[in-house]
């Protein structure tokens, strides 16, 4: 079987707001109205579940509360996208809850720690999962142009091809409830990726990742087990691995990317793109670098660091499980994606 795509996302139809992480706090729930009104300005309707009102002990509700909110707007015919309001910490311990066989393909979008249900939907059922930004975060009258591919990415059928391509400008400092002016992010440094060994990048393969904080912690359980992923619905294509490290040091990013070499994530894999860090402090002078040098050895995979993926905003909207191809030139990136 291979992967399965969601149908298209139309304007008319409904989105529907869950929060399998965290919720938003009570002050700050502006932000999901200003949200829900940018999205019926341009013709969907917004249904709003209760997990996103509500947060305690770094989540939105109980892990039973929020696998059926879940598994509500999965199932309900009349909700064809689902956008959580943002990320969080603890989503792990829904998993067990979720009744995956049941689930028919839904597109889902966001990151951080929504990465985790991401990753684990596409390698458990085959179901394409979209990367890319959050609910909150598209309250603004105008979305910059990364930003807004999301749509086409969401919008697109079976069998088109999407072209995006790196930003000209990045975030550098977190103002995330800043106003917008037009946009939510205040794009204030120029954008460059960098190829690890200073060369040319340009891989083909299978799109597959998520935030390393927390998909890291699928290694040996039955919602990351990758070789079998990649058998059954990949046919063996490579995988192109793209990761984003929120909140790691340079030493925990290392070991963590030990982990994932180890348990075997990168044995048939064309290449790896790291996302621009918040994080990744150095210590005792070993820095991310000194590791993406180490773990580009051990795997002899090509590297590319600093793309638009993750918690420094913009970000552009990746597939997991969508065939493609990344190349990278003098700094810009260009990401190509076939629903195939």
């Amino acid at each position: 079987m291979m992967i399965r795509y969601p149908n298209p996302l139309r304007a008319g139809q409904t989105i529907g707001v869950t929060a399998p992480s965290s919720g938003v706090e009570k002050e700050l729930h502006s932000i999901l109205y200003e949200a829900k009104q940018q999205f019926e300005k341009r013709g969907f309707n917004v249904t709003i579940g209760n997990t996103a009102w509500t947060e305690i002990k770094s989540a939105s509700a109980t892990k039973e509360v929020r696998a059926a909110e879940l598994m509500e707007m999965l199932s309900n015919p009349k909700i064809a996208a689902i956008i959580p309001p943002w990320g969080g910490e603890i989503l792990m311990e829904i998993l067990p809850l979720l009744e995956w066989d049941a689930i028919e393909p839904k597109w889902i979008l966001g990151y951080s720690d929504l990465s985790t249900f991401l990753f684990a939907l596409t390698l458990k059922t085959g179901i394409a999962t979209a990367h890319g930004t959050n609910f909150v975060d598209l309250r603004s009258d105008e979305w910059d142009p990364v930003t807004s591919k999301f749509l086409d990415v969401l919008s697109a059928n079976e069998g088109s091809v999407i072209e995006q391509q790196s930003s000209e400008k990045f975030q550098s400092e977190w103002q995330h409830f800043a106003p917008p002016d037009p946009y939510v992010f205040k794009l204030d440094s120029d954008t460059y990726w960098k190829v690890l060994d200073g060369g040319k990048f340009d891989i083909k393969g299978r799109f597959l990742g998520g935030c390393i904080d927390t998909i890291s912690h699928l290694v040996g359980t039955p919602y990351g087990d990758v070789t079998t992923f990649q058998k059954n619905h990949l046919q063996d294509e490579p995988i192109i691995w793209y990761l984003e490290n929120c909140d790691l040091s340079a030493t925990d990013f290392h070991r963590t990317l030990l982990q994932m070499t180890y348990a075997g994530w990168f044995d048939n894999s064309s290449g790896i793109l790291f996302g621009r860090s918040p994080s990744g402090q150095s210590v005792g002078n070993f820095t991310v670098i000194d590791s993406m040098n180490r773990i580009s050895e051990l795997t002899r995979l090509p590297i590319v660091y600093n793309a638009d993926i993750g918690h420094v905003p913009p970000q552009i909207t990746l597939v997991n499980g969508a065939a493609g191809r990344v190349s990278v030139n003098d700094g810009k990136g260009i990401v190509t994606m076939k629903y195939k």
